[in-house]
């Protein structure tokens, strides 16, 4: 028997005034495509834009369905539109605004644990590291370097 260690270093921000410049500008387009989300029944929008090698910029939103699981998330909904129209652009940084329509969300709100899976496909694919920065409405911004500082034992291609 062996013992394995995992770490994962986050880098945590006060708001989005310490952000670099251009996280800051995607998190505008995440906020905005939040605000277009389609969540009536959970009424927790969540808005995610992507900032791909060649400058484009993709945003994506959750969009629900009365049979909770025909909805998607907005990392998933942003990364397979970025694969479809840029399939040989790599991903470079991924912003995230979420939030209930209830209350205010303070809280940095991560990738769900399907999104984490998503996103690590388009990782190993691209063989380089994606920047992911998430937050709710307002407040601590959090930076991960890398989808594998969140989702260290991926399930990818070469298993198969």
């Amino acid at each position: 028997m062996k013992i394995i260690k995992i770490e994962s270093e986050f880098e945590v921000y006060n708001g989005l005034n310490e952000v670099p410049k251009q996280v800051s500008e995607l998190m505008v387009y995440a906020a905005d495509a939040r605000l277009k989300a389609y969540a009536p029944y959970s009424e927790f929008l969540v808005g995610a834009a992507i900032l791909l090698d060649n400058g484009e910029v993709i945003t994506g939103n959750n969009q629900e369905n009365a049979c909770y699981p025909s909805g998607l998330c907005a990392e998933r909904t942003a990364i397979y539109y970025a694969g479809a129209k840029y399939p040989d652009a790599k991903i470079v940084l991924m912003a995230l605004v979420a939030g209930s329509t209830k209350h205010k969300t303070t809280t940095p709100v991560p990738p769900c644990g399907a999104c984490r899976q998503a996103i690590s496909e388009y990782e190993v694919k691209q063989d380089l590291p994606i920047n992911i920065y998430f937050m709710g409405e307002t407040g601590e911004v959090i930076h991960s370097k890398s989808l594998s500082n969140l989702l260290p034992f991926v399930f990818e291609k070469a298993i198969i």
